[in-house]
């Protein structure tokens, strides 16, 4: 979805040719499957940020369109809404002080973005849901001037038949309520984390991906609050879920969880979107076939927790990659590069297990896992590996962890940077201080003034310094 359309308008001719060219094109991909064309060098690290901008109430500012073209960074892109941007760095092979650069870019590219912001009167915060949003904020006067954002509104409206959206989130407080349209998807904002890699383990690292996904969002929950209601521990997934949601379709919804491991190929994801997933934006793609246009960006309108990726390097050689996406933005800079981290780590550890964990875990129990972590966080029991039950803490104190520690080892990291960022990770589980229960406890302390708990969150933000050793006062 990064790439910008040439129309939001679409007859039935346009969805023919559209579905025409995916069919050959998903063809084509299966023939490079069977021909092991995918680039099988070492795995490569890298990640998306999604960022809100604020004004000096803490309220969101939308200026985005002003404030890209003041700060001319090709790697900070608009997102859905004028308060959204996207900030990218270059990804990285997975070796030695690779950690280290990620977050050196990251807190460069931050740093610049934040500096950007102060002569329009903003700043720039990376946190899942912002606290002091209101529904009000979430209108179509707000999308970002895209023609491809407007055609998805339109067309998700299409296949509702015009009927609203509804959101229904219970939790410590409930919320329901009704939406016009998909803005209420500009409220979710994420590290979304790529890991490239092999064809050769392409099965077993977004297996892996699915398993672990529970205790990823647990470790990370960073978005309790959605319009001033305490929710769930990670709110953004029932919200992203709901806010495109297609009623009464028989099609796969198009943000879940997915619908089950995959077997043999992660074609397998491709295969599905093709015969089971309505096209959304039939936009006619100029240039080569062999770059595959209208499957990216099919693949691109279905929003799987844990997403295969087709990209093609330098030389056109096409690659693999594993899109996770259930961490929230924030809370720091090192919590980001840490959550990087834990995950690489893990994924390296369970894909190279000898036993794949997906044969000892059902995907039954990992989805259940997923969203019972989502609304309790680390408070959340987990079935785990051959039936045993532990709660979120103990399995990421006990196994977790340390299994990220090997898998980083054995990826090369330099050790001294892998003991600094999984000892962030370690630190915020044993203290049980995540982003949600430094939110929770600040709001309580504020007496649930939104503005000024986010005002602390940014301050303490702008420290540079984990969450777990942010102050509790208000």
């Amino acid at each position: 979805m990064g790439q910008e359309i040439s129309s939001s308008s679409f007859n039935k001719q346009d969805f023919e040719r559209f579905e025409a060219a995916l069919r050959e094109e998903t063809r084509r991909l299966e023939t490079w499957f069977v021909e092991r064309r995918f680039v099988e060098e070492e795995p490569v690290g890298g990640f998306e940020l999604e960022a809100w901008l604020v004004d000096e109430h803490m309220r969101p500012a939308p200026i985005n369109e002003r404030y890209l073209a003041r700060l001319g960074n090709p790697l900070v892109v608009p997102e859905l809404s004028q308060y959204n941007v996207e900030l990218n760095t270059p990804a990285q092979p997975l070796s030695g002080p690779a950690l280290r650069r990620m977050h050196n870019a990251l807190a460069g590219t931050w740093r610049s973005c934040q500096e950007g912001a102060q002569p329009l009167g903003a700043h720039l915060l990376m946190i899942g849901i912002l606290p002091t949003l209101e529904e009000r904020d979430l209108t179509l006067e707000h999308m970002s001037q895209m023609l491809r954002y407007r055609a998805l509104n339109e067309q998700v409206l299409r296949l509702r038949r015009g009927v609203p959206l509804q959101v229904d989130i219970r939790g410590p407080e409930n919320l329901r309520l009704v939406h016009s349209d998909v803005m209420l998807e500009a409220a979710t904002t994420s590290f979304q984390i790529h890991l490239q890699v092999s064809q050769r383990d392409a099965v077993r690292c977004y297996n892996a991906a699915q398993v672990l996904s529970a205790p990823m969002v647990a470790a990370t929950a960073n978005s309790p609050f959605l319009f001033g209601k305490a929710l769930w521990a990670e709110t953004r997934i029932p919200l992203f879920e709901q806010a495109v949601a297609v009623a009464g379709s028989d099609s796969p919804p198009r943000v879940s969880f997915g619908s089950g491991y995959a077997k043999e190929s992660v074609l397998e994801c491709f295969l599905e979107n093709l015969e089971q997933v309505p096209v959304l934006l039939p936009t006619a793609m100029e240039g080569s076939q062999e770059r595959l246009p209208h499957l990216r960006l099919h693949n691109g309108t279905i929003w799987r927790w844990n997403r295969p990726l087709i990209g093609f390097d330098a030389g056109g050689r096409p690659h693999l990659r594993v899109e996770h996406r259930v961490v929230s933005a924030g809370p720091s800079v090192p919590d980001a590069i840490a959550n990087a981290a834990l995950f690489f780590g893990l994924v390296h550890a369970l894909a190279m297990a000898e036993t794949p964990p997906e044969t000892r875990l059902s995907f039954a129990d990992a989805r259940a896992n997923f969203y019972v972590a989502a609304r309790q966080g680390l408070d959340a029991t987990l079935k785990w590996l051959d039936g045993r039950r532990l709660s979120a803490q103990d399995l990421l104190l006990q196994e977790l962890i340390p299994a990220a520690r090997v898998g980083l080892a054995r990826l090369g990291l330099d050790e001294s940077d892998a003991r600094a960022y999984l000892g962030i990770i370690e630190a915020r589980v044993r203290t049980r201080r995540s982003g949600r229960v430094w939110q929770m406890e600040r709001a309580a302390a504020c007496g649930r003034d939104m503005a000024r708990m986010t005002a602390a969150y940014l301050a303490h933000q702008e420290r540079s310094l984990p969450v777990h050793e942010w102050g509790r006062g208000c």
